[in-house]
């Protein structure tokens, strides 16, 4: 089986799967053969340069070209720009991985599922961080009960791209484009994780910040307005009566990447650490403290198709696992978690903790 491969956008995520094909015929030989159809964007010579660099065939600037040409459609445009393709996609019986947020509103959101139901297609939304080997094993210690019941869940996003006033506008600072800012960009993925490692959330209580209101765009005098937020705060409770602390921000001066999820239990703590990726610090019964486990050992997750022990992998490896599981359900005829279904509930999320700011009241999730 040969798949042929279509892109909606050519920035870093686009980057990143390309380099995923690229590198699963060396690790993971039994992933499906792909081809490299044809890639869509904007700009004529922004496209047609990533084409070459991404080693694909051609480019458009029309994507209503690459629908037809392809067997699986990766959308790696901003939120705005992703339901539609995908319904068309969809309907058309082509495959779709969709990057998250899965879409700017519910609606939308329900759009793409309901789309999906009538397709034979395998969908999938873009939650990389799931395929990290230190995350699917506190997975294993969440599902082998080596944590206990879980009592409490925090996680952080904070990063400081943006910490200084004089750092550019980019797309993200514009609800029209992205729908929301960081509660979505990055909100998404801690909230992905959470529900992932501890079930559905119930409601939520939050607080979304706009701490710089316009930036300069680069190459001009011009300022433009930031009307996304650039910082956000959650309570949460699970349907399990577990609670949870997120924290985000793209303004934290200091956090280069500070990705972080910690899970408290009855029995023990495990927390992760972005910028310590092939770590995972627990701290069970018995233990005086937390104690530091490597996660590169071959029987690690998926650790046993890459390098001997001790030699780390980096964050792209987790786009390398994602694509390798999404092609190979799509070989199989089976299907991918985190699906579209997954998508929806976090953008249930999002537009939950956004409403709650709204109107400052806890809000239910629905």
């Amino acid at each position: 089986m040969t798949l042929k491969i279509g892109f909606l956008g050519y920035g870093m995520m686009a980057r990143a799967h390309a380099h995923a094909l690229n590198r699963l015929p060396l690790f993971f030989p039994e992933a499906p053969e792909t081809d490299r159809t044809i890639i869509a964007g904007r700009d004529p010579d922004g496209v047609s340069n990533a084409a070459d660099r991404l080693g694909f065939d051609r480019s458009t600037t029309d994507w209503r070209e690459v629908v037809p040409a392809v067997d699986v459609l990766y959308v790696l445009t901003p939120p705005t720009v992703h339901r539609e393709p995908t319904v068309e996609a969809l309907e058309s019986g082509v495959h779709v991985l969709c990057e998250k947020p899965l879409s700017t509103s519910v609606s939308a959101g329900e759009r793409m599922v309901e789309t999906a139901a009538d397709s034979d297609a395998v969908v999938g939304c873009g939650f990389n961080y799931r395929f990290l080997p230190a995350i699917q094993l506190l997975k294993q210690f969440v599902e082998e009960g080596e944590l206990g019941t879980i009592r409490h869940v925090r996680g952080q996003f904070l990063q400081n791209w943006q910490a200084d006033a004089t750092d550019a506008w980019t797309w993200r600072n514009d609800a029209e484009i992205a729908g929301a800012g960081r509660v979505a960009d990055a909100g998404s993925h801690s909230f992905d994780l959470a529900r992932w490692l501890v079930g559905p959330i119930d409601s939520v209580s939050g607080q979304l910040t706009t701490t710089i209101d316009n930036r300069p765009v680069d190459g001009t005098d011009e300022r433009r307005t930031v009307s996304t937020d650039d910082a956000y705060g959650v309570l949460a409770r699970f349907d399990s009566g577990a609670r949870a602390i997120f924290d985000g921000s793209r303004v934290a001066t200091g956090h280069t990447n500070t990705n972080t999820i910690e899970l408290v239990g009855s029995r023990g703590t495990a927390r992760f650490h972005c910028e310590r990726l092939n770590e995972l610090e627990v701290c069970l019964e018995g233990d005086r403290g937390f104690r530091t486990i490597s996660v590169t050992d071959p029987e690690d997750p998926y650790v046993d198709r890459w390098w001997p022990p001790g030699h780390g992998l980096g964050w792209e490896h987790s786009v390398v696992h994602e694509n390798y599981e999404f092609l190979s359900a799509i070989r199989d005829d089976g299907t991918f978690e985190p699906d579209f279904e997954t998508g929806l509930a976090v953008a249930r999320i999002v537009d939950a903790v956004r409403r709650s700011d709204e109107t400052g009241r806890r809000v239910a999730i629905r």
